[in-house]
């Protein structure tokens, strides 16, 4: 049976989503590519959706071709404790076939791994942005919010999207989102094609900075559309 998720992000959301991208600076020495973690919960929850996340990050990589390229690290938590990340891909078929041979398996949610690893990757070689896609939260908000804090003193804004209707999740996700100087958007039934969007525009954020993103926009409509209008109209 397929997981019931809540009605289409509102606007607002998605505006306030773009709103924050478009305002966050990105710090990259010049001629390399950017780099951005792609944190997944797999838990058993997600099973519905995980194979849906593998064909979005294939977009990932291609939008960001003509920005000197991406570079992204797979992490995922499932289980009774196992957090695991990839090394860090270039293509896009080899971060595919890491995916789907992950299979999810019930556990609680293991989200100050996926900050921590991220802390200890940023100050090894910068990182310019953690995506995180998750439907609950079970560890301590303040804890977490301690580690996003930490996170947005780094440079790397957390951009996280929210599945299903957790009331503790989305504060959670919120306030990670807010320490961290990045932002936070639903993601439900009807926005598998808004999800593609915004995370090309994370991905092309992170190898390319603001003006990148102003020129991906061009000639695109719904959410992208939002983020030239953010863009243009000053901040």
């Amino acid at each position: 049976m397929e997981k019931k998720l809540p009605a289409k992000s509102t606007k607002r959301e998605v505006t306030e989503f773009l709103d924050r991208l478009a305002k966050t600076p990105v710090v990259k020495a010049a001629g390399e590519r950017g780099r951005l973690i792609f944190a997944l919960d797999a838990t058993a929850s997600r099973q519905p959706t995980w194979d849906r996340a593998c064909q979005l990050q294939g977009d990932m990589f291609r939008e960001t071709a003509g920005l000197g390229g991406l570079e992204i690290q797979l992490c995922f938590y499932r289980g009774y404790g196992e957090f695991s990340f990839s090394p860090w891909y270039t293509r896009s078929a080899d971060l595919l076939k890491r995916m789907t041979s992950v299979f999810c398996l019930g556990g609680l949610t293991q989200i100050s791994k996926v900050l921590r690893h991220t802390i200890k990757e940023t100050k090894k070689r910068k990182v310019q942005a953690l995506v995180f896609i998750g439907d609950s939260m079970e560890e301590n908000v303040d804890a977490l919010s301690h580690l996003a804090g930490q996170l947005g003193i780094l440079g790397v804004p957390v951009f996280l999207f929210h599945e299903g209707n957790d009331r503790a999740a989305a504060h959670a996700f919120q306030q990670i989102a807010r320490l961290s100087n990045g932002a936070c958007c639903p993601f439900d039934s009807n926005s598998a094609g808004q999800l593609k969007e915004l995370l090309g525009a994370v991905a092309v954020f992170a190898a390319g900075g603001r003006r990148a993103l102003e020129d991906f926009s061009k000639g695109k409509s719904g959410p992208v559309a939002q983020l030239t209008h953010q863009i243009t109209g000053g901040s």
